[in-house]
């Protein structure tokens, strides 16, 4: 393997064949050039495995073969081979829907519409739910709309709308009525809070997975203005963790450089600029780094800039940093690429994202539309990763189901933290020691052990 790029192309390939996540996957390589291959994924989270695992993707690089648990990495075909190939890899979110009966519920998916979406919109239905579906026109993959529709789904999705014929399709969606809503962004929850509040009156409540979706509600909370109750699904620990962090670092970074690639342009032809340094830049950043990059991290909260130096990154001021760069937008924040940023950029790319996040482009090549890369120009986050968001907002359905709160957004119990990641250890097969008992010698005691001979 002569080509210094070669083991990143390789790595690219798999991800984009299969959708399924480097890190926490055990690996192998072996034939010419194994050696680059097996450093680089081992910088991106892969754990070198020379016995076979679960879940273990085997590179032999000399006979050109990817093997996945044993078997040649199958092809996923059409919409419906990529549904059930994303089913067989989302074991977590499985389990989490066998403990419910949603019998008769009436329940809304606003998602990005993409094989896991439709794995979950069927998980679902099978637990007695009436599933209705909506995606942003931004956000359709049209064939996996089609292949919901063709299975009796009612889906609200046309890549075709835009301005005042999307706003009315999202309420077309909102007013066939609904018990809960999963959403992501919160938009359709805002939507209905804008224009007709009454909808949201009668719902139980609704379940929402982003940092960005949770901001807006949160200060509607403040202002007294949200009438539902919103289970934070984005707060725990396995959906951000996970999801912001590794599955957006992966999706958003390679498809950063297959665009790029797609254009005679390597990913180290120029410094990247992340702005932003909460978990989907930290992750945006550690894979940049673990292919090479140059990086550098721009981020306004002064904790987060120094952690950021101390995970080894330049910062500065944004401007500053941006020249000729590569600027890879991680806030979440309308507007945080503005045109002064821009001018002297020489790429612009978003990573996960809201709505006008790019408020300029000069002259630098804005990929993906300046949409959420990962999704204008790729599948979305890795299926393992979904796996997970999508077990946590089962157990959040559960949880709200269960509960019933009051209007406000509300945490998720820390067991279902522990249940989601103790259920996805064991489809790995790792094994974790249990937590310590109480210690009858007094090491769970709260005086200090210091004076414990003194004591009378």
């Amino acid at each position: 393997m002569t080509d210094p790029r070669a083991p990143e192309r390789i790595v690219r390939r798999f991800a984009r064949a299969s959708n399924l996540m480097i890190a926490g996957r055990p690996f192998a390589a072996t034939g010419v050039g194994a050696d680059a291959l097996t450093q680089l994924l081992a910088r991106l989270g892969g754990i070198p495995s020379p016995s076979p695992t679960p879940g273990r993707v085997e590179f032999d690089l000399d006979a050109e073969l990817v093997l996945l648990d044993g078997e040649p990495l199958p092809q996923r075909g059409d919409a419906a081979g990529r549904i059930a190939f994303a089913r067989e890899h989302m074991p977590v979110a499985a389990a989490l829907a066998e403990r419910l009966d949603l019998s008769g519920l009436r329940v809304g998916v606003a998602m990005v519409l993409e094989p896991k979406t439709a794995v979950l919109s069927l998980l679902l239905r099978e637990r007695g739910a009436a599933v209705s579906v909506y995606a942003h026109p931004d956000e359709t993959d049209v064939a996996v709309a089609d292949e919901l529709r063709a299975r009796g789904f009612a889906v609200t999705a046309d890549p075709g709308l835009a301005g005042t014929a999307e706003r009315a399709a999202a309420l077309t969606f909102l007013r066939a009525g609904l018990d809960v809503l999963l959403d992501d962004g919160a938009h359709l929850i805002r939507l209905a809070h804008e224009d007709d509040p009454a909808l949201v009156d009668g719902w139980i409540g609704a379940c929402e997975e982003t940092t960005s979706g949770l901001t807006p509600l949160r200060r509607m909370q403040d202002a007294g203005t949200l009438r539902c109750a919103v289970m934070a699904v984005n707060d725990a620990r396995t959906k951000t963790m996970f999801d912001n962090r590794y599955g957006t670092g992966q999706s958003c970074v390679f498809a950063i450089a297959d665009l790029l690639e797609e254009r005679g342009i390597a990913l180290t032809d120029q410094p990247a600029l992340v702005l932003g340094y909460g978990p989907v830049g930290r992750g945006v950043a550690a894979h940049l780094r673990a292919l090479g990059a140059e990086v550098r991290v721009a981020e306004t909260d002064p904790v987060r800039a120094l952690e950021a130096r101390h995970d080894g990154f330049a910062t500065g001021r944004a401007v500053e940093l941006a020249g000729g760069a590569l600027v890879v937008s991680a806030t979440g924040v309308p507007a945080t690429v503005t045109p002064e940023i821009a001018a002297v950029a020489r790429v612009i790319a978003v990573a996960g994202g809201v709505p006008g996040e790019v408020s300029g482009s000069g002259d630098a090549l804005v990929l993906g539309g300046g949409g959420a890369v990962n999704i204008t120009a790729a599948e979305g986050n890795p299926i393992e990763i979904m796996d997970l968001s999508f077990a946590v907002q089962l157990a959040a359905l559960g949880e709200l189901l269960s509960r019933r709160p009051g209007p406000g957004v509300h945490a998720l119990g820390t067991d279902i933290d522990d249940l989601v990641a103790r259920t996805a250890l064991a489809v790995r097969g790792a094994d974790i020691d249990p937590p310590r008992a109480l210690d009858l010698d007094g090491v769970d005691d709260w005086r200090s052990p210091r004076y414990r001979e003194s004591r009378s």
